[in-house]
């Protein structure tokens, strides 16, 4: 963005923030939002509440405004609709595919969501229903069902006319499906394909095999599938090969990139926001984070019920509460740096369920030789200060404590793919809890074993 126009920007949002809309100030603001580039508007949009978005919406023209609203998020999408009037929505809800409306519809109270169908013309209120009808996570809900598909014996000049014909209908024109009879699916051609070869040419001699997803398979694993693949597109078929739509390159990273930032809130101890942070309400943010602090506070107890336990303990050899925090932190870093590293391979099927004793296994000496590092230096540290015995206590400590830590923070996100949780709901929050609690039992049973109490 050059200089003139990141002026603009920071103009027009400065009398946003003075609630320029709110004292009727339009035209004004209109003729702004005509003068900016696209993308600066949908910047502006994406970082207003959802009562100023629906404002600005409305003042752009049709065209400006649906490809605006296309490239919100679904959540920030549906904010905004409840705050249009009826007119307005009707054209910025059927200028949207079929997936996208159902994402949209999915954050939508059921009435105002019945109301948009019923206002659709019949072809895409039937693409919109197929689509509904496929399981949340799916790659069913996810794909397009508006997908060119051809026969083996079409000549490639007629396939090129179709394409051109019906472009701006098709969710993709660079992967077509090729089927035979009652669309069964044997093979695909690109674009690319098409302009190299002779327009009398037959389909069937320049079509290729390409991988194909059921529309039943998990949209995040078959979006990664595809990602990793280097194509831009993976026909959906259905329990009898038939092709019924098509998975692109666009939803798969928009799923990827949703399923990450899940994972990365997760293992921060809260819930993904969805929408921008900037027009997510107030309360949203509370919701997102409140529950995980619950936990979290509960789980909290078992570190004070240890301390409690071993509360003559420290009475006896105060010294060994100013290594409480470094013993916990270290437990719960290394643990954290497992899990992390676990989830990760996870995602990308690098490791998969059955290969938890392997994982285990590595970690264990992963953690241990971390474990022998750090337990030397404490050793030598602990020693030169408070002597030798508070340094065996605290060298033996950190050895035990990153070994079993990295072996359960390894452990548990498999352990939670295995009985259908997420792997990021057992990572960071609640390893650094139970690294804690365990990691002062080990703390006070070497001491007291050590020191004689």
């Amino acid at each position: 963005m050059n200089t003139a126009n990141g002026a603009t920007l920071a103009q027009l949002e400065k009398q946003l923030r003075r609630r320029r809309i709110a004292s009727g100030d339009l035209d004004g603001i209109q003729d702004e939002l005509a003068n900016i580039p696209l993308h600066d508007v949908i910047r502006v949009v994406e970082r207003q509440p959802s009562k100023r978005g629906a404002v600005l919406i409305r003042l752009l023209p049709p065209e400006r405004a649906s490809a605006v609203f296309e490239v919100l998020d679904p959540v920030h999408q549906a904010e905004i609709v409840e705050e249009l009037a009826s007119d307005d929505v009707a054209g910025l809800f059927s200028s949207l595919g079929a997936e996208d409306r159902v994402r949209m519809l999915d954050n939508l109270p059921p009435k105002i969501a019945e109301r948009f169908l019923g206002d659709l013309d019949e072809d895409a209120r039937a693409d919109t229903n197929l689509i509904l009808g496929y399981e949340k996570g799916s790659v069913g809900r996810e794909m397009s069902p508006q997908v060119a598909v051809v026969e083996p014996g079409e000549l490639v000049r007629d396939v090129v006319e179709k394409l051109r014909a019906d472009a701006d209908d098709l969710e993709t024109i660079y992967t077509i499906p090729v089927v035979a009879d009652e669309r069964t699916l044997c093979g695909a051609v690109s674009l690319r394909d098409l302009f190299i070869a002779q327009p009398d040419a037959q389909v069937g001699d320049i079509m290729r095999e390409i991988p194909s997803l059921r529309d039943t398979d998990g949209a995040e694993d078959a979006a990664r599938r595809l990602l990793s693949s280097g194509l831009l597109a993976f026909p959906v078929v259905d329990h009898g090969n038939r092709v019924v739509g098509i998975f692109t390159h666009d939803e798969a990273a928009d799923i990827v990139e949703h399923a990450d930032s899940e994972d990365s809130a997760r293992q921060g101890g809260s819930e993904s926001l969805k929408q921008p942070y900037l027009s997510t309400p107030v309360l949203k943010l509370v919701r997102s984070r409140i529950v995980w602090l619950l936990v979290l506070a509960l789980s909290a107890i078992l570190t004070v019920q240890v301390l409690d336990i071993f509360e003559g303990t420290l009475a006896e050899v105060t010294v060994l509460s100013l290594f409480i925090p470094l013993l916990t932190g270290t437990g719960g870093n290394t643990g954290n740096q497992a899990a992390t590293t676990v989830t990760r391979a996870l995602a990308l099927n690098d490791v998969s369920k059955g290969d938890i004793l392997k994982v285990m296994w590595r970690e264990l000496r992963v953690g241990a030789t971390l474990g022998a590092v750090l337990g030397v230096l404490g050793l030598g540290i602990a020693w030169a200060v408070f002597g030798q015995d508070i340094g065996v206590v605290i060298g033996a400590t950190l050895f035990c404590v990153c070994t079993i830590s990295a072996m359960v923070g390894g452990m548990m996100p498999i352990v939670a793919k295995t009985v259908g949780a997420d792997p990021a709901v057992f990572s960071n929050p609640f390893i650094s809890t139970f690294c804690d609690a365990t990691g002062l039992v080990i703390y006070f049973l070497i001491a007291k074993s050590v020191l004689g109490l």
